[in-house]
């Protein structure tokens, strides 16, 4: 099938159109959101949500208006909930956490579930340090994140290989939430309670081991 591309009209003035993204981006410089990181700017993630209020738009069709998967534009529209994966060696996933509010950072929720202080404590008795993105600069000591690009410079040569090795663990780490999420598409687009998601995901992830028969 040939697709058509035409041009459309959102019947809304542009004023109307700027105050969700004044309001989107105080939100995400009170959540400290570093630019580049999201895949729509302010403005355009404003127009995807009125183009969704005002003409019904499909979320398929936003999606792909926008260049990004669907579960990124269902997350731009309804800002969902945010699950913590603990995984083995493997990327095996072998803990959900409860969900937690969207918009926190991962450092808090961390906190929230006693992650945090449960890995500082296993990196001061045993010396064993947690690899982290930089999601998670900000939980002390028991936890390495990449090192960040220096202002009219490059990393050195040591850093450069601690980055790597950082990104190929975060790269094993990622696959137990993509397990998750490829096997059961209701946890890509949740439009519960938080207490609903929780349960949803804690049962994706009892299945998930039962269909493949680990327990570890």
């Amino acid at each position: 099938m040939t697709s058509i591309t035409y041009t459309a009209t959102l019947d809304v003035g542009r004023e109307t159109a700027e105050t969700p993204a004044r309001l989107l981006r105080e939100h995400r410089e009170r959540l400290g959101t570093r630019k580049g990181t999201r895949a729509l700017g302010v403005f355009k993630q404003g127009v995807l949500v009125l183009r969704w209020f005002v003409d019904g738009t499909r979320l398929t069709q936003l999606a792909r208006d926008n260049r990004v998967s669907v579960p990124t534009a269902y997350r731009y529209l309804h800002h969902g909930g945010k699950v913590q994966v603990i995984s083995a060696p493997d990327g095996w996933p072998i803990w959900v956490s409860p969900v937690r509010p969207g918009r926190e950072r991962d450092t808090t929720c961390a906190r929230t579930h006693g992650l945090v202080d449960a890995l500082n404590r296993l990196a001061s008795t045993l010396d064993i340090l947690t690899l982290t993105d930089r999601g998670y600069e900000n939980a002390d000591d028991g936890f390495r994140h990449p090192v960040k690009k220096p202002k009219g410079g490059e990393p050195d040569d040591a850093q450069q290989t601690f980055n790597s090795v950082i990104r190929g663990v975060h790269a094993v780490a990622e696959r137990a939430n993509a397990l998750l999420k490829v096997t059961f598409k209701a946890l890509r687009r949740v439009s519960l309670d938080l207490r609903g998601i929780t349960r949803i995901a804690r049962a994706a992830l009892v299945l998930l081991h039962l269909e493949h028969g680990r327990t570890t």
